[in-house]
C-alpha cells in the first residue's frame, strides 16, 4: 500500500488511510501515536527491539493498554549485526549506527504497512534531538534509502520539516501538529500533561551501543573476533573483562552475574574457572589452553575471591576434565593492563 495511491484519497478525504506508528516506549513516540490518532486515523504501532536496548517496556505496555492498540513486536538481531560490525553510514558518539539503524527499522516497518495495508508511516523523531541521526539531512537520507521519501510523518516536528504526503493529501491536518526542535524536553513534557499521559520513562540512553564502557568493549571484541553473534553481545553485557595475550577472561561481580556465566559455561561447553575453598567468582575462559594462560586467568580469579592476600590460592580449571592449580593474586598493576 506505501507505494500505492489511497483509492479514496481523491474523491473521499473524510475517510482516512491506515497508518503504523513507531513506539519505542520513549514519551516522543507515545505523543506523536496520540497526535495521529486524535485525527481519527487508524493506527497500528510496531515496536523494534534489538539486544541493545534498555527501553522501559513496563511503560510501553501500560500505554498499549490504556490506547487499545494493536502492537506488532519485530527483534533485531543477526541481521542487525552486520550494520554494527561495518556501518555504510558510520558511527554516533560510540559504536551506535543509528542512521543504518533506522534505515533497518523503516525498511522492516515498510514491509510491515504493506501486509496491514497502512499508507504510511508516524515516529517521534523530533528535529535535532538526537545530532547523529536526527538531522535533517539525516532524516532526509534515511527516507530514501528506505524507499519512503514523503511517507513518515514527524508530528513533533512536522512544522519545521518538509510536509510529508499524508499532510499534503490532507489525510490529516498540518496544523495541530507541532514545530519541536532540539533537545529540550519541555513542550513534550507540557504536551504530555495535557493529553493525560502520565506513566513515561525518563530520557536516559535506551542503547547499550551509546555506552562508552560497553563500546569500548565491543569494540576491542571485534579487533579480535571480526564478527559479533546473539552469544558474544549475551556475554558482553556481564562481568569484568580482561585479555590475556588473545585469551577472553570474564569475571562475574556479583551472585547473579556468577549463575548468569556459570549457565553460558554449561551450555555452550565454554571452560570456566572457580576458586576452592573461599568465596568469589565464576571466570569464564575463551581462547587457547595453554597452561601459562589458563594460570594467569586463575590469578585474575583469585584476586577477586575472599582468600587471603598474598598465599597460594587453590583454582579449579574446569572443562572435559578438572585441573587444580595453586596460584596468588594478580597485582593490581597488572590486572589494569589487562582490563577492557
Amino acid at each position: 500500500m506505501l507505494n500505492q495511491e489511497h483509492p479514496n484519497a481523491a474523491d473521499d478525504k473524510t475517510e482516512k488511510p491506515k497508518a503504523l506508528a513507531l513506539l519505542s516506549g520513549g514519551l516522543d513516540s507515545m505523543l506523536a501515536f496520540r497526535l495521529v490518532v486524535d485525527q481519527g486515523v487508524d493506527v497500528e504501532g510496531v515496536n523494534f527491539r534489538t539486544p541493545f536496548c534498555l527501553g522501559d517496556r513496563c511503560s510501553l505496555n501500560e500505554f498499549v493498554k490504556e490506547q487499545k492498540v494493536k502492537v506488532h513486536k519485530i527483534f533485531l538481531g543477526e541481521e542487525f549485526f552486520d550494520r554494527i560490525v561495518s556501518p555504510p553510514h558510520g558511527y554516533g558518539s560510540q559504536m551506535n549506527p543509528c542512521i543504518d539503524c533506522r534505515i533497518l527499522m523503516f525498511k522492516k516497518a515498510k514491509e510491515l504497512a504493506q501486509e496491514i495495508g497502512a499508507e504510511f508511516l508516524v515516529t517521534g523523531e523530533v528535529l535535532d534531538e538526537r545530532p547523529f541521526s536526527q538531522r535533517k539531512e539525516a532524516m532526509l537520507l534515511i527516507e530514501r534509502e528506505a524507499e519512503l521519501e514523503g511517507k513518515i510523518l514527524r508530528p513533533l516536528s512536522a512544522k519545521v520539516l518538509p510536509e510529508s504526503e499524508p499532510e499534503r493529501k490532507g489525510w490529516v491536518d498540518r496544523s495541530k501538529f507541532l514545530a519541536i526542535r532540539g533537545r529540550r524536553r519541555l513542550p513534550q513534557m507540557e504536551l504530555a500533561r495535557k493529553l493525560g499521559i502520565k506513566d513515561y520513562p525518563n530520557p536516559s540512553g535506551g542503547c547499550l551501543l551509546t555506552d562508552p564502557r560497553f563500546a569500548q568493549r565491543l569494540r576491542e571484541h571485534l579487533k579480535h573476533e571480526r564478527k559479533l553473534t546473539l552469544e558474544d553481545v549475551a556475554l558482553l553485557r556481564v562481568g569484568r573483562h580482561f585479555r590475556v595475550d588473545g585469551v577472553k577472561v570474564v569475571v562475574g561481580r556479583n551472585e547473579d552475574e556468577n549463575k548468569r556465566l556459570l549457565a553460558i559455561a554449561e551450555n555452550r561447553r565454554t571452560p570456566y574457572l572457580e576458586v576452592i575453598s573461599y568465596k568469589g567468582p565464576i571466570t569464564l575462559y575463551k581462547g587457547e589452553e595453554k597452561q601459562h594462560l589458563i594460570e594467569k586467568a586463575a590469578a585474575i580469579t583469585v584476586r577477586y575471591s575472599d582468600a587471603v592476600e598474598g598465599i597460594p590460592v587453590k583454582v579449579a580449571y574446569r572443562n572435559r576434565k578438572e585441573r587444580i592449580m595453586e596460584v596468588r593474586a594478580t597485582s593490581d598493576e597488572e590486572l589494569e593492563n589487562l582490563r577492557i
